[in-house]
């Protein structure tokens, strides 16, 4: 684990929300007052959602955000569990992002086909501004699961075998996810204290595979947190 990392234990999931939704806007005004642009990449989950449902309602210079996701599950466009819908009705249907500057997975096209595909639009972003991400009970993080092997190089990965359903899906790689100007873990719920405690003492984790140049902001509940 990076020794910089920046715990901020708060008492719960929805304070975490909260406070990640307003480093998200103040990171969005610094970026486009930088270069004119904030490229964001979403995670799913409920915690993100809650962050959605916030951003939903803000002021903020939606012409200028770029909008990315950290993985998809291989499932029709329209599924309910898509990360894509959940972030759609949650949150980019009711701002005023263009359309073309929202850019979907094509999990729907299976796993090798979109991310190659995807692998295009990362190339074309790099660096994001900011990446949002959850973790699992298991220290996953975006679709990157412990004991998967995929190519380092790669920018999105096809991912298959996933120990959650659906087994088939896409994932931006951790190199990828790295290269980003801030990083937000947002975790909650006592169901994710062992791998909270894993991931502080040093354990191969996903999560520890991503490493980007500042410090990583994580946001966790007092029910996660297991010092």
């Amino acid at each position: 684990m990076q020794p910089n990392n920046r715990w901020h234990t708060l008492e719960t999931a929805d304070q975490v929300a909260l406070a990640a939704y307003e480093q998200i806007l103040k990171s969005a005004e610094q970026a486009i007052a930088d270069h004119g642009t904030f490229k964001l990449v979403l995670a799913g989950g409920s915690t993100p959602e809650k962050v959605y449902r916030l951003l939903a309602h803000a002021d903020a210079d939606w012409s200028k955000w770029y909008i990315y996701y950290g993985d998809e599950r291989c499932l029709p466009a329209d599924h309910a569990d898509r990360n894509s819908l959940m972030a759609t009705s949650a949150f980019l249907e009711k701002v005023a992002i263009p359309d073309s500057q929202i850019f979907t997975i094509p999990a729907e096209l299976g796993p090798e086909t979109a991310a190659k595909k995807y692998q295009q639009i990362v190339a074309s972003a790099l660096p994001f501004d900011m990446v949002l991400l959850g973790m699992g009970e298991d220290g996953h993080t975006a679709s990157l699961f412990p004991g998967h092997q995929h190519q380092e190089e790669e920018l999105a990965h096809a991912v298959y075998n996933s120990p959650k359903p659906p087994p088939e899906r896409v994932s931006i790689s951790a190199k990828a996810l790295s290269n980003t100007q801030q990083l937000i873990f947002l975790i909650t719920g006592a169901n994710k204290q062992e791998a909270v405690k894993n991931w502080r003492s040093g354990q191969d984790l996903p999560v520890a595979t991503i490493i980007p140049e500042n410090p990583i902001d994580i946001y966790i509940d007092r029910d996660a947190y297991n010092p």
